[in-house]
């Protein structure tokens, strides 16, 4: 067991936003350490603390808070009264890293933008995430996930030919932006602790999202513009050949990611006219083959065979299934978090230091719990 303290102990992060995108940032940085304390409207706080997916409520407050939101603490002002801007322009001037998440300009108006939190703390390290950017015509569009989904060119890219466009079934955009926002404020902390000078990091929805897509924007930019024609059969890939997808078996689901067709043909019976066709050209009558032999026999006894020849194959799993399987628990990915009596189970941080996982036991924070802050400063 090592004894050595957690990368980021000692680091104030000061967080302004709200919901996913910049807590889910806050979160990685807390879970590796930081003091986060959350900055939260008076009397109703994070808009996520009442945020439901389901009718669970944990403490009175959703699963969507807790979640993102454990290991931190939270001072609740009004940011009208001259009395708790003056407190929390003390606990900015105290702070390492700034972080918020609204819509341009917003931060500018409270008097926290980053001009406005560079003049009281020089060597802050301010990270921010917008929609689509702070200029251009989509500026002051909601800055939402499954808006910028369908943006960005994702939802279109994905599901079958004849399929209308496909969301990501979570809030991928938030998430992928919250992990570059982190990776970028360490970036200006090791900066900092080099050169010493802070820095202002930005990233947002659609940058992520088009990072996401680098591989076939890549292709579309250099193949002459040509669209990809997503497949009609059992999709998975807007590009890539046969035999990569989706398949029903007798009683679930089997993806193929790799596989010699030849092989393949010996295994699940299809004819081998059609497995010598081109894979890319002939993409859909392959996979409509496969298809219809894959769905004779279970996956169990599928994936048995696909393995013993070395084809690159997996059974699609619900939670039950995974959870069945305690693969959570071999990589120690869960944990019980709690705060008074509100307990719950949830994810933990997906990184090791020194072989060691972090653990973050403190729930997410009661709504100015760290009130005492605003009057006594960083403690």
């Amino acid at each position: 067991m090592t004894t050595a303290p957690l990368p980021l102990e000692g680091l104030r992060v000061l967080d302004f936003s709200q919901f996913l995108a910049g807590p889910y940032a806050a979160l990685k940085l807390a879970d590796m350490g930081a003091d986060v304390v959350k900055v939260e409207r008076i009397g109703t706080g994070d808009l996520s603390r009442h945020l439901y997916l389901t009718d669970t409520r944990i403490g009175g407050e959703s699963t969507i808070f807790h979640a993102i939101n454990r290991n931190k603490r939270s001072v609740a002002v009004d940011m009208k009264s001259e009395t708790d801007r003056a407190a929390i322009r003390d606990l900015v001037r105290g702070a390492d890293v700034v972080l918020q998440n609204f819509r341009p300009g917003v931060m500018d108006r409270l008097g926290f933008g980053y001009e406005a939190v560079r003049a009281i703390n020089p060597k802050v390290v301010y990270g921010s995430v917008t929609g689509y950017g702070t200029e251009g015509p989509w500026v002051d569009l909601p800055g939402q996930d499954l808006l910028a989904q369908a943006r960005s060119g994702m939802m279109w890219l994905t599901g079958g030919a004849e399929d209308g466009p496909v969301a990501v079934g979570l809030p991928i955009a938030d998430v992928l932006a919250g992990a570059a926002l982190a990776h970028g404020v360490l970036a200006l902390l090791f900066r900092r602790e080099r050169h010493g000078i802070g820095g202002l990091v930005e990233t947002s929805l659609m940058e992520v999202l088009a990072d996401l897509q680098f591989e076939l924007l890549t292709t579309w930019l250099n193949d002459g513009g040509r669209t990809p024609r997503r497949s009609a059969q059992n999709p998975a890939h807007a590009y890539l050949a046969a035999p990569y997808g989706v398949y029903a078996t007798a009683d679930g689901h089997i993806a193929i990611a790799m596989g010699k067709l030849d092989i393949l043909a010996g295994i699940t019976g299809l004819d081998r006219e059609t497995a010598s066709l081109d894979p890319f050209t002939a993409r859909d009558r392959i996979k409509a083959g496969l298809a219809a032999s894959l769905a004779t026999k279970p996956s169990a006894e599928w994936m048995e065979a696909f393995v013993a020849a070395d084809i690159w194959a997996a059974p699609v799993l619900d939670w039950r299934e995974l959870a069945a399987m305690d693969m959570m628990e071999t990589l120690d990915m869960l944990q019980e978090v709690e705060r008074g009596d509100v307990r719950l189970k949830t994810t933990r941080l997906p990184i090791k230091f020194d072989g060691q996982r972090p653990a973050a036991p403190k729930a997410a924070p009661a709504l100015g719990d760290a009130n005492a802050l605003l009057s006594k400063g960083w403690t």
